[in-house]
């Protein structure tokens, strides 16, 4: 039987928690915020929480995944997830719903370095930037969905119902993740080759498993002899590559996507519109996210590649974010200030999901040596989380001690930064396997890769 497009749809299902976890707190904080008479700092907490358990989460997933591989803790995050989820749901106050979303949390940083890893170490070659991109299309339909959502609780005001219905993609992703197989890479690892044989044999030909399953034991045999975290803190190569991904990582996170996906509705609100608009906004927000991603997979990341996106799409969000700055300082509550605020939110997320929303996720699970990879994830994603926690918690509190204007323009500058970034150290990795990208990046061959890369295209 070969391995169907529905295998590496379950894969991705952790990104479908995800999404819904960061979509459903945006509508629920207005109607959370006044029942539990939440303080600004409070409300931060209550977004905050889930990204602060996703943080450590995102640590301690690279030992538990080198142990019980990725199947195994995708289980066992879908569990804790829906206990975490109906938690959150019947909690009698702040308190309860923190903690439980602190759970939830452990399980979201989980998932969010498993799904890459476990996506891009089963698809081949040339179709890795789609199904991988898979991660960012689930992240951004969970999203979407949690919108959908709390447009239709919100008229009851049912923040409980918004939370607790994430045990619904919980259990979907654990009946799931019954019928998935393990990393043929993991695999190799651990000594079962004939079982990552029969992995790879369902979407390779006899020619390109033979080759592939000889790389990756060669890699993995160099890379057990040679690599340990003294080696990769203590080589300016090595430690370049934790460098580009922990770089990807963080300014994925602090840029302001954040402040759209938590905050949105507040924004709309402030700016004069009432809740039920707020959140029919915010839902076309979230299909309009959905639609380019999708665009993102089936245009972008396997055809025009990783580098170039990243860099446009940095200039393209400095500036949305540069224009929200000057329009929440110049328009105030006007009608105009509000409909300019919503028509840079959909180019920044269109921008966004072009580039560093999907492109990101692809590229961490590409750069990493295989021995390293799960615990550099861990590592990569411990700054992603910590960067959104950021957005999280103090956007509501610089926003009313120093204005919205002055937070965006802050975000303005990030992207700047950004951009830079990708322009110098980022990597051109479309078309080549993980053993090619993890040669060249631990030889320091970036230009070398990216010339050839742009001769194959």
């Amino acid at each position: 039987m070969k391995l169907s497009k529905l295998t590496y749809l379950f894969g991705a299902l952790g990104g479908l928690l995800f999404g819904y976890d960061l979509g459903t707190v945006a509508g629920a904080l207005l109607f959370l915020v006044p029942d539990l008479h939440l303080t600004p700092a409070q409300e931060g907490l209550v977004t905050s929480s889930l990204l602060m358990g996703a943080a450590v989460g995102a640590v301690l997933c690279g030992p538990a995944s080198d142990r019980l591989g990725r199947r195994g803790l995708l289980i066992l995050a879908a569990a804790v997830f829906g206990i975490g989820a109906v938690g959150a749901g019947a909690a009698p106050n702040a308190g309860v719903v923190i903690f439980f979303r602190f759970l939830m949390g452990l399980t979201v940083g989980n998932v969010s370095v498993l799904v890459p890893v476990y996506l891009s170490e089963l698809a081949p070659a040339g179709m890795r930037g789609r199904l991988s991109g898979l991660n960012q299309l689930m992240i951004s339909t969970g999203i979407f969905i949690a919108y959908l959502v709390s447009l239709a609780l919100g008229q009851f005001g049912a923040w409980r119902w918004m939370f607790g219905l994430a045990a619904v993609p919980a259990a979907a992703l654990l009946a799931g993740s019954l019928f998935l197989p393990e990393s043929p890479r993991w695999l190799v690892k651990r000594g079962r080759e004939q079982d990552a044989r029969r992995v790879l044999s369902e979407s390779r030909t006899p020619n390109e498993l033979d080759a592939e399953l000889e790389e990756i034991k060669r890699v993995n045999e160099e890379e057990r002899r040679q690599l340990n975290w003294r080696v990769v803190l203590s080589s300016p190569r090595l430690r370049r590559i934790l460098f580009i991904g922990l770089g990807l990582a963080v300014f994925q996170q602090i840029m302001g996507i954040n402040t759209i996906i938590y905050y949105a509705p507040t924004i709309f609100k402030d700016l004069g519109f009432n809740n039920a608009s707020a959140l029919t906004i915010n839902a076309g927000l979230g299909a309009w996210t959905v639609f380019i991603t999708v665009i993102m997979l089936l245009l972008v990341v396997d055809r025009i590649g990783r580098r170039k996106p990243l860099i446009l799409g940095a200039l393209g969000q400095f500036l949305c974010t540069a224009i929200l700055g000057l329009d929440f300082l110049v328009g105030g509550q006007r009608g105009g200030a509000g409909w300019l605020a919503i028509a840079a939110f959909v180019i920044f997320k269109a921008v966004y999901s072009l580039s560093w929303g999907g492109i990101m996720w692809v590229m961490l699970g590409e750069i990493f040596p295989l021995r390293m990879r799960a615990t550099a994830m861990g590592i990569a994603t411990f700054g992603n989380w910590a960067g959104n926690f950021l957005v999280g918690q103090f956007f509501p509190v610089l926003a009313a001690s120093a204005g919205p204007a002055v937070v965006f323009f802050i975000f303005a500058v990030i992207a700047l930064a950004a951009f830079l970034f990708a322009f110098r150290f980022v990597p051109e990795t479309k078309g080549r396997s993980l053993e090619e990208i993890e040669t060249e990046l631990a030889l320091g061959e970036k230009h070398a890769a990216v010339q050839t890369t742009t001769q194959r295209g």
